[in-house]
């Protein structure tokens, strides 16, 4: 409405101005004197103008006809497009400016003008492989998809542009959601270019996604193939996929392909924990458990972790409290400083009921990294050395607002899961899952849990319980075995020092 206005009111200044430049040149005294043939000319100041204007017209009628001689010329002598050329050169030079004014807007983000650019470069230049492409891209700005699949799906009956047009509709189904069109359109896509680093992980995600773990090990060979892809970082991946694969075989039934799969992925990335557990599993059901054991302490000299102390308590179901604590030095030597070899001994310890020496292999972890499982241990110490039922509700007290410790965490949007997967359950990305403590947020804890351990006793009080600790007492306080393994398995997922006979034992 401004802008039409503004036109209107420049175009009466423009008239203005010619109708009191005409008046003064009227007025004005004076012209020019022509002289040709013995004939003389007098211009007036408004005839000189008129003349002057009417001159350069002339000048260029005569070159454009000059140039249309030299193009007939041209036809003349052999050249069959020299006229042609010379009607299309200006339709060109417009066609042109018309699709850089339409570039001009798609990158200012101007949708409309650069649709309406790319419709008039259209019409000049009848070269839609160039104005499709600003045509799709300007529909999505404007959010109006239809007219954006419509031009990608034209751009995919022409074999210079069918990527573009094939990668577009990719996009767009996924942005719909439907991810089944999108799998097939990005397969089409990577048989077209496979060097293309967004297609390849493109179609990896929606593989991986699908659970299709042949084929993203097909598309991952791809990416070392053409240089996307580090070497060492493609082997973890390629193990990752193996370990998938091996677990998709095992839940088809088929133990000896699961078997030999986890024992590839195992080989493939010895640090991979799964991978190392089900490489573990198949060699004690193939009745092999020195490879078991090998696997198993390569492992935990990489990272120790519950998983792997569960793998190794399954080698000997059947054995004894003592004689499981003394097979498990295999593991606690290789790295006794570290926080969950820790807590493995003094579970052990507390199976075989040595409460001194759980409280020696416990440290000083209840001070330092305090978390449920850790908690929960002292708790038990406390109750197998005969401390007070107060003692030991202060230390359970405590567990109940403590951070719950490692866990299987996504590094890109640090979704918890309860068990490790190849593919974020949240985010969907693959290979992001990792075993680390999530980052603590802040929670409004319920009425009166802040002063629940001093309700229920301290977990340094011998005394007995107050009349306001039986007011809130909890229920009876498990052995400290059973604390232990129960609140292992329920918090971190291992129990990774017991076999499945010890809680029996206990009871």
């Amino acid at each position: 409405m401004l802008w039409s206005l503004f036109k209107i009111v420049l175009f009466v200044v423009i008239v203005a101005a010619l109708t009191l430049g005409a008046g003064f040149l009227l007025e004005s005294s004076g012209g020019i004197q022509i002289t040709a043939g013995g004939t003389e000319f007098t211009l007036g100041p408004l005839q000189s103008v008129i003349a002057a204007l009417v001159a350069i017209l002339a000048v260029w009628i005569f070159l454009k006809l000059f140039t249309l001689l030299i193009a007939t010329l041209k036809f003349i002598n052999g050249d069959e497009t020299a006229i042609s050329r010379y009607f299309d050169r200006n339709r060109e030079r417009k066609g042109f400016q018309a699709l850089s004014e339409g570039l001009m807007a798609l990158a200012s983000g101007e949708g409309r003008l650069a649709m309406a650019k790319a419709t008039k470069a259209e019409k000049y230049l009848h070269k839609p492989e160039l104005t499709d492409l600003i045509t799709a891209q300007a529909a999505e700005m404007t959010g109006d998809r239809k007219k954006a699949e419509e031009v990608y799906k034209r751009l995919v009956q022409n074999d210079t542009t069918r990527f573009v047009g094939v990668r577009g509709l990719m996009k767009q189904k996924l942005d719909a959601g439907d991810t089944q069109t999108a799998l097939k359109l990005a397969e089409r896509a990577f048989a077209l270019k496979p060097k293309h680093e967004e297609v390849q992980d493109t179609l990896l995600r929606l593989q991986a996604r699908n659970a299709d773990w042949s084929g993203a090990r097909k598309t991952l060979n791809a990416k070392l193939k053409h240089g996307a892809l580090p070497r060492d970082v493609h082997k973890r991946r390629d193990a990752v996929l193996a370990l998938s694969e091996a677990k998709g075989v095992l839940d088809e039934g088929k133990t000896i392909e699961a078997q030999e799969a986890a024992i590839a992925a195992n080989k493939s990335s010895p640090d991979l924990i799964p991978a190392a557990a089900m490489a573990a599993r198949s060699h004690i059901a193939q009745g092999r458990p020195k490879y078991a054991v090998r696997i198993l302490k390569k492992a935990w000299q990489a990272q120790p972790h519950p998983d792997l102390a569960a793998a190794f308590a399954e080698i000997e179901p059947n054995e004894t409290a003592g004689a499981r604590l003394k097979r498990f030095r295999q593991l606690t030597v290789l790295r006794p400083e570290h926080r969950e070899t820790k807590l493995l001994l003094a579970e052990l310890n507390l199976a075989a009921e040595d409460f001194p020496e759980a409280r020696r292999s416990l440290g000083d972890l209840a001070e330092s990294q305090p978390d449920t499982r850790v908690l929960a241990i002292a708790a038990a110490i406390e109750r197998g050395e005969g401390a007070s039922d107060a003692v030991v509700r202060g230390w359970l007290a405590r567990a109940i607002t403590a951070p719950r410790g490692p866990q299987w965490v996504c590094e890109n949007c640090k979704t918890i899961h309860s068990e490790w997967t190849p593919v974020c359950n949240n985010c969907e990305s693959f290979d992001t899952l990792s075993w680390t403590s999530p980052p603590q947020s802040e929670t409004v804890l319920p009425a009166g849990a802040e002063m629940l351990p001093l309700l229920v006793g301290s977990r340094e009080d011998t005394s007995t319980a107050t009349e306001e600790a039986e007011i809130v007492e909890p229920d009876p306080v498990p052995s400290p075995a059973e604390e232990t393994v129960a609140e292992g398995k329920s918090e971190q997922n291992d129990g990774a020092s017991t076999s499945e006979s010890e809680p029996e034992k206990v009871k």
